[in-house]
């Protein structure tokens, strides 16, 4: 359990880095490039999850897993809609859909979902630890 929830937060913590955003001309853009809040928050919650399996805290692992991928999510919903909305100057639907189309997300999101899925799969192995004590 310490081991999979360990894996877990470094895997999520290497997500953050891989690009998540690719902007036509800027070029790929991480966690800090799109808004140092937002990475400075998923840090905090790779942190927590970090801590939660060094004191085998199985409760706090899964709430870290669940909430790393709630802000995933809400990340990915803040791009969406920032794309959108800074082209909303021009007059025109198609224009601004053509506009906010250079903005593509990238594979890094999904090697953070894949590092939030072992801290919320992970168990507690009370039964196990139970059988080495009484033997």
């Amino acid at each position: 359990m310490k081991a999979l929830g360990i894996t877990g937060a470094v895997v999520m913590a290497v997500g953050a880095m891989c690009p998540l955003v690719r902007v036509t001309f800027l070029g790929n853009w991480n966690y800090f490039q799109i808004d140092p809040v937002l990475g400075i928050v998923f840090y905090v919650i790779v942190l927590l999850g970090l801590f939660a399996s060094w004191r085998n805290n199985t409760a706090l692992m899964h709430f870290s897993g669940w909430i790393a991928l709630v802000w995933v999510v809400l990340t990915i919903a803040a791009v969406w809609f920032k794309s959108h909305d800074v082209f909303s100057f021009f007059h025109f639907k198609k224009l601004i859909n053509i506009a906010a189309g250079m903005v593509k997300f990238r594979w890094g999101w999904l090697v953070i979902v894949a590092g939030a899925v072992p801290l919320i799969i992970s168990r507690d192995n009370l039964s196990s630890e139970n059988n080495k004590i009484n033997n």
